[in-house]
């Protein structure tokens, strides 16, 4: 239905849609400066926010599965798991707050001598979203790492191996493919979300802009036609995850 509904027609004088099957809406994408701006916009947040988890993610997994005691690790556990049990506008709606204008950020930023003021921009979605999607990094990783059997680490330390080395060459690769999958979770739930940049920010990305042209605009075919844009992102994602074995991870 999507797929039909993009290959429609939005007459301009009567504003009515004409189910007429064309690929007018596909070359207005292609054409059009505006969607590919957005398009890159998007995709450069959701790497941002994919990366920062990550990097947040991996050594918080690590020292869950690997260093903390058997009682201290269902604690992280439910610490990690606990932010999931809030409703999710709960959530944003916080973050507005916290990086608004004279709001916790910005006396932060004051106490610590910066000049910075978040406010609506790219860097307060950014913020929302990385903590919003942590969660569901954190897990995949941190099972990952669980999985990955004692004997081989002690192997490589009685072939002499330090352990930088057992870390990159037995560890990381057996940890990677939960890496990917918890990327999944970040990179297409920041590909799609159109709530958190329109409550937190102001700039326009591409769930934004389907947002306001099937509900402002009224141009439901175009609408349909530019949702085929995060669909087709993740179709490659997910098979460059696969390839990389993420989906046993998952």
């Amino acid at each position: 239905m999507l797929l039909a509904s993009s290959l429609w027609r939005l007459n301009e004088l009567s504003g009515q849609v004409e189910h007429v099957a064309g690929l007018q809406n596909y070359r207005d994408i292609v054409t059009g400066p505006l969607y590919r701006i957005v398009t890159r916009r998007t995709l450069i947040l959701a790497a941002g926010v994919t990366i920062f988890d990550i990097a947040l993610a991996f050594p918080l997994a690590y020292y869950a599965a690997r260093i903390a005691s058997a009682r201290l690790r269902p604690l992280l556990l439910l610490l990690i798991v606990m932010p999931l049990w809030a409703n999710y506008l709960v959530k944003v709606f916080a973050w507005k707050t916290i990086v608004a204008g004279d709001g916790p950020a910005d006396a932060l930023f004051r106490v610590l001598g910066l000049h910075i003021q978040l406010g609506t921009s790219v860097w307060s979605v950014w913020l929302a979203l990385s903590y919003l999607w942590l969660p569901f990094v954190v897990l995949p990783v941190y099972a990952a790492f669980e999985r990955v059997p004692p004997s081989y680490l002690e192997a490589s330390s009685d072939l002499g191996a330090r352990s930088w080395m057992t870390f990159r060459r037995v560890t990381l690769p057996l940890v990677l493919p939960g890496v990917v999958a918890g990327s999944i979770f970040s990179f297409s739930l920041s590909l799609g979300d159109y709530l958190t940049p329109g409550l937190v920010g102001k700039t326009i990305f591409l769930g934004n802009l389907i947002d306001a042209l099937a509900g402002i605009a009224h141009n439901q075919p175009l609408a349909a036609a530019i949702a085929f844009i995060p669909m087709v992102i993740m179709a490659i994602y997910l098979l460059i995850a696969r390839a990389m074995g993420a989906f046993e991870a998952l």
